[in-house]
């Protein structure tokens, strides 16, 4: 019954002094807000990075040639197709695919002049490893690199730049090597590579086995191979190298890498970052503490009258703390609640006007509750405290 009663003084204290309650609420709505946002942040960052990761292309191992441990470089040392063979034939149990590119470049006219553009020799399996969207058209297909089909794709920025569109690039003709390629699709990346991936603006992919005749040395880099679990990555990359290492001459040096040390990097970036954003929340909070704990102090100086009568008509320390603390809890829950409704309105406002997933997290709003809660019941101890302890006849006194 008491704490009924507690409860309904201090919502009458708070209404007597609206604009006093009203600024130091917001104070607290801004703190939990931002408890509840840098959280959402943290997990929409961490979100993102594993999908722009697992776009390039998931659980990929990629390898290229490093060095020659000393040695004169010799063209038996680069990665060939035959090494792309032979680690389907023995990883098959443990991959999805392999497959290899290898570049060169050359000049077609565009708009009416000659430019530069890269051209990327692959095979049939290049656009399963590497997520490759076929925006019109058609992908390589096997038939293409055992025939030496004369095809490619054309990247959607330079069929349009050629031919006006995706579509429109279909079947046109284009002359590389001083010879005629017929326009089987367009394509581009999944995710944006930033120009860290082969793949240019101006790229044309035909079939390894062509582009092959136009190339003065026969270098796969780099090769490819998706593996069927995240969790065998690394084993599977320790048997890239040794089969590579087996296949060339002692002292070649080759680089095997997985998407594994990316991932871990953009992951500790983004652990990094949450870490500042929850100081800069804890700070908020404490500031806003500090705020209730300022303004019960200067709540219990103005009612020591009201509270020396409480007390000397029987009510206990106990009572009075009970009502202090009530009211500091209630100005904090207040603010916090406000607070809470603005941090899930924000990122689901920003979703309704822009292509994102946001994922608001329902622990966060029951940690930004109980934060609340126990800001009002920590900031708060110290003025119900002192008001508890007044003694009724110098209360009585105080004017």
């Amino acid at each position: 019954m008491f704490l009924t009663e507690a409860v309904r003084f201090s919502a009458q204290s708070l209404r007597a002094n609206p604009v006093r309650s009203l600024l130091t609420g917001i104070g607290m709505a801004i703190g939990t807000a931002s408890v509840i946002l840098v959280v959402t942040i943290s997990l929409t960052s961490r979100d993102y990075i594993l999908e722009q990761v697992q776009g390039i292309g998931s659980n990929i191992i990629f390898a290229y040639y490093a060095a020659a441990g000393g040695a004169s470089v010799a063209d038996a040392d680069y990665i060939k197709m035959a090494d792309v063979g032979s680690i389907r034939q023995e990883l098959t149990a443990d991959i999805v695919a392999a497959t290899g590119v290898m570049s060169n470049f050359d000049r077609i006219l565009i708009g009416g002049k000659e430019q530069d553009v890269k051209v990327i020799g692959t095979d049939q399996d290049y656009q399963a490893v590497r997520n490759i969207v076929i925006s019109s058209g058609r992908f390589l297909d096997e038939g293409d690199l055992t025939q030496r089909t004369k095809v490619g794709l054309l990247t959607d920025q330079l069929a349009t730049r050629m031919f006006g569109g995706r579509a429109a690039a279909l079947s046109q003709i284009v002359k590389l090597y001083g010879l005629e390629f017929t326009v089987i699709g367009t394509f581009h990346e999944k995710v944006e590579t930033f120009g860290q991936s082969e793949v240019e603006r101006d790229t044309i992919l035909i079939p390894i086995t062509v582009l092959r005749y136009f190339t003065p040395l026969e270098r796969i880099d780099p090769l490819y191979v998706q593996v069927r679990s995240a969790g065998e990555v690394e084993r599977v990359a320790g048997r890239v190298q040794e089969i590579l290492e087996a296949r060339h001459r002692s002292g070649a040096r080759y680089r095997v890498d997985t998407m594994t040390a990316i991932l871990n990097a953009a992951k500790n970036i983004s652990l990094i970052l949450s870490l500042v954003l929850i100081l800069v929340s804890t700070i908020t909070l404490v500031i806003s503490g500090i705020g209730i704990m300022n303004i019960m102090l200067v709540t219990v100086t103005e009612r020591t009258r009201e509270i020396g009568v409480r007390l000397a008509v029987g009510a206990t320390p106990r009572e009075i703390l009970l009502q202090f603390l009530a009211e500091a809890i209630l100005v904090s829950l207040s603010g916090g609640m406000i607070g809470i409704a603005a941090g899930v309105a924000i990122p689901w406002s920003v979703q309704l006007f822009a292509d994102i997933r946001i994922p608001i997290s329902p622990v966060a709003i029951a940690v930004a509750f109980g934060v609340s809660c126990l800001v009002g019941l920590v900031f708060g101890a110290l003025p119900a405290n002192r008001a508890a302890h007044l003694h009724p006849t110098e209360a009585l006194r105080y004017e």
